[in-house]
């Protein structure tokens, strides 16, 4: 087992090492790139010369003047020691007023990303008693890019569990305080099972305020992304399989809190959940294989597993019509998937990709982690060499975080939003790893000059991190993502507007692309459409295929020929969407020339308001010029306002303007389905 220990061990170090401080993304060739590598490998350098050497000195002077002294430090373990979970509480507590302030003063208390949003979305729909809505007969006008509206139903495509946890805050209008309570009970479950994982009471507490106070736990912990539920009720888990193995006898309790927590975890990000499950499946198993009066263990964590995930199937079943069916599948076909295939908009995934996504993780976990002015694994990658025998409890996180790095290699997408998000579960690990190093180091010498400058060294890092670098990401964070943030309900309020029908007016591409999909073109097809072709061709293409009725593969197959130019198209320049594409040389209608006019003239984001409406009945849709009529026949006594920004500026505030009914009918005309004939 020695040797195994060493292997895993040094396995770890390498990854730490190889892919933490080495840009292998920009020396594979295509693909990723981290252009930013150069400068931020240089503030490493000299991030790193100051915390080390400052570190050295402040370890010699401290000696020699008397100064170091083990005393004060001590006397703190021991009150800790006598009291371990009162602790751990203080500091989870400390992180919940942490998490909510930041949630409140850098996010607004807003969902943000499209991911938020929509799950957001599901959310209100499972607090409102239902798991989908009744599809629009013309969904085109509500669509976003994560809502299934496929089969007559409106739902998320994400996984129900982590709605059903935002639910618990819509229940009570404040879905933003979910997710910082959840990273406090994190917390604590991370504590508890530290107590039974490591004798040092050093390592125990160092460990738990560590991983609360961590500025990727606290930025994350402030949003609303499902990663910290999951690592939540990934904790529990863990907790639970500590208490298991160190039990004096069979714990049925016990398996049944940890199959519940995999369970659930899994029923928020199943891959997440599976690289924690096969691990302690496997341990459970095993164990029971050797003795097997422990089959009680196994049982109840086969049952504890069973009831969420029966729950999963259910929703399933409810929502695409097939237990075994993600929402997400229904959207995107299997390209989705993990495995080394064609990504949903065309691009294939390859292990060469794959390698460039985890370089990409690592390099980035090296700021987001910590914020220290040295990269932030090193020294989690230190202490793993200086390492020797592991606790069965280590090697199964150390097992599961090499699993979740290994499932991730083989997904398509590049998770990142507020760090490398899909590398959040391996935070208490490396946390665990990084307050060990001092320890490591003392026991080669209790007053070891390397021991002094290295706990002196991790002060300077601590210090500057919570001074300078984490308070400046909160700015950036701060000032990014604005025009999610504005409050519509709140504005039509304060205008005086209700029960109306409000007409968002999104880029053209944005249009185009919702046209893709009001007119059954799969999300894959549409993406890989949209990317790749020139958007005015694929417009006049797509109207012509609806007023000859041509609908779903059928059209998506007729559009495909237009991809035969896709080398030589490029990103427009003829608007201020970037996501648009040209085609040189390509002639434009007066009609695309004139969409290409509205977007220099201001437009706003549609998606964000999907969770608007509610306090005023007004209802949000999505501008689509002549075609408005159908929603005019939908809701024929609304007033009807125009939304968009008049202005190109970045955080420009959207305006309404009051629309008259009859002028637009008189503008529109009639005849083909672009200008507002029912199909």
């Amino acid at each position: 087992m020695r040797h195994v220990d060493r292997a895993t061990l040094l396995g770890w170090a390498a990854l730490l090492w190889v892919f933490g401080l080495f840009p292998w993304v920009n020396w594979i060739p295509g693909g990723h790139t981290a252009d930013w590598y150069g400068p931020v490998s240089g503030e490493w350098l000299s991030g790193s010369a100051i915390a080390i050497g400052g570190g050295l000195v402040l370890a010699i002077v401290t000696r020699r003047l008397g100064l170091w002294r083990h005393g004060a430090w001590d006397r703190v373990l021991a009150a800790y020691d006598r009291h371990p979970m009162r602790w751990t509480v203080g500091v989870a507590v400390l992180g919940l007023v942490l998490y909510l302030a930041v949630a409140v003063v850098v996010f607004d208390a807003t969902p943000l990303l499209i991911d938020e949003i929509v799950q957001v979305f599901q959310a209100r729909i499972i607090a409102g008693g239902a798991l989908t809505r009744v599809a629009s007969a013309h969904p085109e006008f509500f669509s976003a890019m994560h809502i299934v509206d496929v089969g007559g139903k409106v739902y998320a495509q994400f996984p129900v569990g982590g709605p059903a946890m935002l639910a618990l805050g819509s229940l009570v209008g404040a879905e933003w305080l979910v997710n910082p309570v959840a990273g406090a009970i994190a917390v604590v479950a991370f504590g508890a099972a530290l107590q039974r994982l490591d004798p040092s009471p050093g390592v125990r507490l160092g460990g738990t305020v560590v991983f609360a106070l961590a500025p990727f736990t606290v930025f994350m912990s402030a949003s609303y992304m499902n990663h910290v539920t999951t690592l939540m009720w990934l904790l529990i888990a863990f907790a639970a399989l500590a208490a298991l193995v160190r039990a004096p006898r069979p714990s049925f309790l016990a398996g049944l809190g940890c199959g519940l927590g995999l369970g659930i975890a899994a029923t928020v990000r199943p891959v997440d959940a599976f690289a924690f499950a096969l691990p302690a499946g496997v341990w459970l198993l095993a164990r029971t294989i050797r003795s097997p009066g422990r089959w009680r263990e196994l049982a109840g964590a086969g049952l504890g597993v069973a009831l969420p995930m029966a729950a999963l199937l259910w929703a399933n079943a409810n929502q695409t019509g097939d237990p075994f069916l993600f929402g997400y599948q229904v959207l995107w076909g299997n390209t989705q998937a993990l495995g080394f295939h064609a990504a949903p908009w065309g691009e294939t995934h390859t292990p060469a990709r794959g390698l460039e996504l985890v370089s990409l993780y690592m390099l980035r976990l090296q700021t987001y982690l910590f914020e220290t002015p040295f990269p932030s694994l090193l020294p989690a990658a230190i202490a793993l060499l200086l390492g020797r025998n592991l606790d069965p409890l280590d090697r199964y996180l150390l097992a599961s975080g090499a699993l979740l790095v290994g499932l991730y290699f083989a997904y398509w997408f590049d998770g990142f939003y507020l760090g490398p998000r899909f590398m959040y579960p391996l935070i208490p690990v490396l946390a665990l790893w990084t307050v060990r190093l001092p320890g490591l180091l003392r026991r080669r010498g209790p007053d070891g000059l390397a021991y002094r400058t290295a706990v002196w060294s991790l002060a300077i890092g601590a210090v500057m991190a919570a001074a300078i670098s984490a308070p400046l990401r909160g700015k950036l964070y701060a000032r990014g993502l604005v025009t999610p943030r504005w409050d519509a309900d709140a504005a039509t309020a304060d205008a005086g507007i209700h029960d109306a029908l409000i007409l968002v007016r999104e880029s053209w591409g944005a249009q185009v692309l919702a046209l893709l999909w009001g007119q059954g073109v799969s999300r894959s097809e549409s993406e890989a459409l949209y990317r790749k072709v020139d958007t005015c061709l694929l417009y006049e293409r797509l109207l012509g295929l609806e007023r000859d009725g041509i609908r779903g593969p059928a059209a998506a197959a007729m559009l495909r020929s237009l991809l035969r130019d896709s080398a030589s198209v490029r990103k427009t320049t003829l608007s201020p969407d970037p996501t648009e594409r040209m085609l040189p040389g390509a002639t434009y209608s007066e009609k695309c020339i004139q969409r290409l006019a509205d977007d220099r003239d201001g437009f706003a984001l549609y998606p964000p308001l999907i969770l608007a409406g509610e306090r005023t009945n007004n209802v949000f849709a999505r501008d689509l010029h002549a075609r408005d009529s159908f929603l005019l026949d939908q809701y024929p006594d609304r007033p009807v306002y125009l939304l968009k920004q008049n202005s190109l500026v970045l955080g420009a505030t959207p305006e309404f303007s009051r629309l008259d009914v009859d002028s637009l009918r008189r503008a529109w005309g009639g005849g083909a389905p672009e200008t507002g004939t029912a199909r």
